[in-house]
This record gives C-alpha cells, structure tokens and sequence, in this order.
C-alpha cells in the first residue's frame, strides 16, 4: 500500500524563529464574545436612532468589518457599510455619546460584561502548540488590537507563554496603525529581535491576514473557525488549517516523487491516471517576464508521450490562449486563468459564466494600475482576460510595499475583485468561488473521470496549486515543485522542472507497464 503523509505541516528552527499568534480567535474564545458584545451593541444603537437599516450580522459583518481591527476602526468600518457617519469623538467620550469613540466604550462595556459572566475559554491545540514551541526554541508573540489583552491572557493562564505581547495599549501608546497595516505584527517581530522573512503569523480574521501578507512574513497560516477557507486563501494566507493541531515541529521533508516511485506504481496499478500540470515554474524555470517562460523541446516532447498513455491537463494562471501556444500538444486539456477558461478534446470549452460579468471592473482596473505604477519602475502589469497580474520581480525590493499599496489603492475602487498572491505577483481576480482546484474536478466531471478508479495527479510549485493539493489531497496525489521546504498540502515534491520532466517520463512507462 502507498503510505500516506500525515495532514500535519511540519515546520523547523532551520527555516523559521519565531510564532507571532493573535489572540482572539486564535488562541481564545473570545471572538464569539467579541462578536456577541458587537452586536448587542449595533442592535440597541439601530433601535435607539430608530434605523431601518440590516441589522449586524455576528457571523458576515463580524468577519468582513469589526474581526482583527481596532475598536473604534471596527464602528467605524461597519458604520459606513449601511452609509452611516456620525463624528470621531475622542477616547475619553462618555459611552452613552454617539460618536464612533462612544459606541466603541460602549462596546468594551458590553465585552467585559460578557468576560465578566462567561469567563474566557482557550483553543486547547493552540496553546499545546505554543507550549511545543517553547520547548523547541522558537520565539513567541502574541499580538491583539484589544486593550484588554493582558487582562484576557492572565484569566487564561497564558501571560507567560510569550516574550512579547503587543495589544492596543502598546499600539495606542506608539501610534502603530491598526490591521491590515502590518504595524503591530512588525513591532512584535522588532521586539523578538527577528526578521519578518523568518517569522510565521497565525490568525483567524481576514483584516489580520492582509496584515500578514503585507509585512512579507514568512509564512501567514490562516485558522478557519468559521469554515470560510476560501475567503481566509484570498486575503492572502498560505496554509489554511481547521485546527493548530494541523502544526507539527518536526523535521519531516517531503518525499521525492522520483524516489518513491515504488510507492506510486502501486497506487496506480489498477486505475485510470489523469495528470494535471501548472506551467510557469513547473514545466519552464520562474524567469523575470512570463513570455521568457518558453516550453523546451525535450519536456514538450515528454508532456506529449505523457499524454499517450493518460489523460494529461495544463492548469495555469495564464490565458487559455498564451498557455495553448506556449504548450502546443493537440489533444490535452487546457485550463487558463487559474481555470475560468477551460478547453479539452473534443472541442470541449467553458468559460465560467460569473467571471464574464466582471470583464468591465478589470477593463477598469487594468486602466487605472497601468497609469498609477508606471512611476515604479520594473513593474510589469500583465492583462490576461479573467484577471490582472502585477509582476514585482524586476523592482527593488523597498519599492515593492510601494506597488502592493497602489495595487490595493485600484483594488478598493474596483467592486467585485479580489487580490490574490503568487510568486512575485499580485493578482486581481473576480470574486468568485472559484480556483485551481474546483477547475481541476469540473474536467475530470466534463470528462466521466470522476469515479474511484480515477487516480489524479497534480503538479505545482505556487501557493495557487494549494488549492488542487487539497482538492485532491484524500484522493490523489500531489506533488510540489520546490527547492527547500514550505508548508504545503502536496504528499511529494520534486526539486526544479527538470526534476518534473524527468518523472513525467517515469510515469510514462510505469503507466505503459
């Protein structure tokens, strides 16, 4: 039988120093308090002012405009999105005022009160993973944009798990800015004394993951207690884990799908094998502008043997048409734009409805992030017909904040996209849910191949193959394309695209066989 990885994602001193974790959410339970003093708090201000307006909803608007965010950023966010503005205030305002920093103490109020009565309650896997870091040798951190931080961790019997704290006490006293600016995660790493690169960010709330995202952490993994994954990969994490207990500290590298092709023969005696392919950095080397990313002869050639013997797919952010000719196999299946345009044999074609409806907001944006970054210099905005990709390979590396801000500056005016990330690129894309691994079993389903005597395959090497990883991650077999290890769903990996070829022809006579 083929050995299955474990689920956990093992990470190392050899790559990382130091866990910064956020709180609420995270750690404690306090989310749903939080959530709970929120919307008591929205009710009584909608029925004090007699508003007609959606009531808060604890789970939607929690997530989309209070999670993560300082108070008064929380009222005021929520406030404008039913096209409410009443004044700032100031913090001292009696919480009976209304004005956003009397409804915010109004709020703490409502927090303690609920604190008071329920007391505060602890993720038991995150905190074993905290006391497992320790014990490893990893710095800890944890960060909130609450003031009552100190309070909640000491009721928890956790104030002395962690080096540094920075909450909204310290935020407040130094003028960090609130998430999704990464202020705080940088000034809890400035404390640890570690570089961001080498630390790893653990949050539940989009705003924190921006955050995140935005400091150039090393790696952001996202806790999806909500079972909102999708919305948690589009702000921009690169693991996505339902429980901390997904975390491992071992030393465990992936398997070479070279080297345990024993194991492979045996999974795919006896079934129908369907390989799907990323191309950029999988089947070409990553090379600093897409149309220098030229297919060889030798892995055309072993792509095309391949597809002899199976059913072989290209799944790739790239159009349908750039990735048709830059491949140029007749009778393979085609996936572009991250697989909202997808062609097969048989002249089978889609082009996913949704994604039509939103071709005028990316004419807009294309329009608007041409003119806005073309100061910056080595920038390359890349229009393909389902998205916008800002490639930052060519710009010096502190000027590259400078493009993902004029990104998010486009992003904010333009309704319905979403921003995305891969290797050195900022994507915009439709809001849909949609991505490699949903276009990955939308053909095997075109295609009568979505049975148990179908064993799929994938290959990647960017954080937008996570999602076909995990797609088939119970079913098939995944296999990553890097050079050192990262936290990543696939079972296998192999080191560069010449190590891809080579399998690619092993897999070819373990098939013939």
């Amino acid at each position: 039988m083929i050995q299955r990885q474990l689920k956990e994602v093992p990470f190392s001193r050899s790559d990382y120093d130091a866990f910064i974790f956020d709180m609420d959410g995270v750690l404690t339970r306090t989310a749903r308090v939080h959530a709970a003093a929120w919307k008591a708090l929205f009710d009584e201000y909608r029925e004090r002012t007699a508003g007609t307006w959606k009531p808060f909803d604890p789970d939607e608007d929690y997530r989309r405009y209070v999670d993560g965010k300082p108070r008064y950023d929380g009222i005021r966010s929520f406030l404008a999105s039913r096209g409410i503005e009443i004044p700032f205030g100031t913090p001292e305002d009696d919480r009976e005022k209304e004005t956003i920093c009397g409804l915010g103490n109004r709020k703490n109020a409502f927090f303690r009160e609920h604190l008071r009565k329920q007391g505060v309650e602890t993720y038991g896997p995150a905190v074993d993973l905290v006391r497992k870091l320790r014990t490893a040798g990893f710095g800890t951190a944890v960060i909130s944009a609450s003031r009552n931080c100190e309070r909640v961790l000491r009721e928890a019997g956790l104030l002395d798990l962690f080096d540094v704290r920075v909450d909204g006490v310290v935020s407040e006293k130094i003028g960090l800015k609130g998430k999704p600016d990464p202020d705080i995660f940088l000034e809890a790493a400035r404390r640890l004394g570690t570089d961001p690169g080498r630390s790893v960010v653990v949050e539940d709330a989009l705003a924190g993951i921006e955050a995140g995202k935005k400091g150039r952490f090393g790696c952001v993994i996202a806790v999806d207690r909500t079972g909102h994954p999708e919305s948690l990969r589009d702000a921009g994490a690169d693991l996505v884990v339902a429980d901390l207990s997904e975390i491992a500290l071992a030393e465990k590298v992936l398997p070479s799908a070279l080297e345990s092709l024993g194991d492979i023969e045996e999974a795919v005696s006896g079934k129908e094998t369907v390989v799907f392919l990323d191309y950029d950095g999988t089947l070409t080397p990553i090379v600093e502008s897409p149309d220098l990313a030229v297919l060889s002869p030798d892995m055309r050639r072993k792509v095309k043997n391949l597809a002899d013997v199976c059913t072989v797919g290209v799944i790739s952010g790239r159009d349908l048409q750039d990735v048709r000719s830059m491949v140029g196999i007749d009778g393979i299946v085609y996936a572009g734009s991250h697989g909202f345009d997808i062609a097969g044999p048989g002249g089978r074609r889609t082009e996913l409805q949704q994604g039509k409806d939103f071709l005028p907001a990316l004419d807009e944006a294309e329009k608007q992030l041409r003119e806005i970054l073309r100061p910056v210099e080595g920038t390359l905005v890349e229009r393909k017909k389902f998205s916008i990709a800002v490639h930052y390979r060519k710009v010096r590396q502190e000027e590259v904040p400078q493009v993902e801000d004029r990104v998010d500056r486009v992003l904010e005016q333009s309704s319905g996209l979403r921003k995305s990330f891969g290797k050195k690129v900022f994507e915009l894309q439709p809001e849909i849910d949609w991505n490699k691994g949903k276009a990955l079993f939308w053909v095997l389903d075109a295609l009568d191949l979505d049975g148990p005597d179908v064993l799929p395959f994938y290959i990647g090497d960017d954080t937008t193959d996570e999602d076909a990883f995990t797609a088939i991650e119970d079913r098939g077999i995944g296999i990553v394309v890097m050079n050192r290890p990262r936290p990543t769903r696939a079972r296998y990996a192999l080191k560069d695209p010449d190590a891809v070829g080579r399998f690619l022809e092993s897999l070819e006579r373990v098939i013939r066989r």
